[in-house]
């Protein structure tokens, strides 16, 4: 199968392209920089042939990298949380579903997957998440578009298109061409302090992740919505995990959940006075001290896999970020050898 994938040279994209390699796709790349691309997946032996530089909101860019493909596959998305960015990122992420996703839709594409997230149904002191939930609107322009993105992708399911979408917890792992958020805050807690607070943090590793994308697309025709999410682990089980893979001791707070999310609604004030690219949002509060959890496990049984246990996935990802320089031989210990 010929597949479009956009988002290809970022954490979940990249790896989702050697997953679909390796299981024989033929590779389409819609990228904005085509020497990045080269250094995303040279360094692993393999770059794809078929690079369409373009943006997903440029319609003749898409049009032309959608042209002579079976399947597509749509991670990419604008993630700016400055406030001067929002219209932007509402605007930009809404367009890229549109053209990407509905284009494959009018095409008659059997196979199309779009990447969702599990935040599209956290609604704070809610339930565990599940796919069957209603949609949240969101706080944030990112959150906004997620789901806003959604609803349009749910109306060409519900319209006949063959739809697969994922929704990952924070993903995380090993190769991530720049430090997304769930790498971020593991490499947080060597550098800084490790946060103990209420709720945890569950993630999906991002191979799983990848593998989960691979056999989405190999699915019968029809609409599927799947969860993928590994063990959800408590601060300070996750911190105490650290500790013991690293044989060292990483330092710590204790700070009540609902302090945290009361910094969260002072950053969104300071944002209106001066704008900054940073996660200290009530919403992303709401996130850190109140997530539900999530159950992967009809995920696990319909598509024929098991997510990797939470000490595999932390222990690569710190591995990883020893040997890509972010971590020091004596922040982690034991795992540099």
């Amino acid at each position: 199968m010929k597949v479009l994938v956009t988002g290809g040279t970022g954490f979940t994209g990249s790896h989702t392209v050697r997953a679909l390699a390796a299981c024989g796709h033929e590779i389409r790349l819609l990228v904005r920089d085509a020497d990045k691309a080269r250094r995303v997946f040279e360094p692993h032996g393999f770059v794809p042939d078929g690079l369409v530089v373009g943006d997903m909101t440029d319609a003749s860019a898409v049009e032309g990298a959608l042209r002579g493909c079976d399947g597509v596959l749509h991670a990419a998305a604008l993630v700016d949380l400055r406030r001067a960015a929002a219209r932007r990122v509402e605007e930009s992420n809404l367009r890229g579903v549109e053209l990407v996703v509905g284009g494959a839709a009018r095409r008659g594409l059997p196979a199309i997957v779009h990447v969702s997230s599990l935040g599209v149904f956290f609604v704070p002191g809610g339930p565990p998440l599940a796919v069957d939930l209603p949609i949240a609107r969101g706080t944030t322009a990112y959150a906004r578009s997620k789901a806003q993105a959604e609803v349009y992708v749910r109306r060409l399911q519900e319209d006949g298109a063959p739809i697969r979408i994922s929704y990952p917890a924070l993903v995380m792992g090993p190769d991530d061409p720049g430090m997304s958020a769930g790498n971020n805050a593991v490499y947080s807690f060597f550098k800084d302090i490790g946060l103990i607070t209420s709720s945890g943090m569950q993630c999906v590793d991002v191979r799983d992740l990848a593998t989960v994308h691979a056999r989405l697309l190999e699915l019968p025709n029809g609409a599927h919505r799947y969860a993928a999410a590994g063990e959800m682990l408590r601060w300070d089980d996750v911190l105490s995990l650290l500790d013991r893979l690293t044989g060292r001791h990483i330092r710590r707070i204790t700070v009540p959940g609902w302090l945290l999310r009361t910094a969260g609604s002072a950053g969104d004030v300071v944002k209106r006075i001066y704008d900054f690219d940073f996660p200290l949002t009530r919403e992303a509060m709401e996130f850190t001290t109140r997530w539900p959890g999530a159950d992967a496990g009809r995920t696990m049984k319909d598509l024929g896999l098991r997510f990797r246990d939470a000490e595999e996935t932390y222990r690569d990802t710190v591995v990883w970020m020893y040997r890509a320089g972010y971590l020091t031989k004596s922040q982690v210990g034991r795992l540099a050898d």
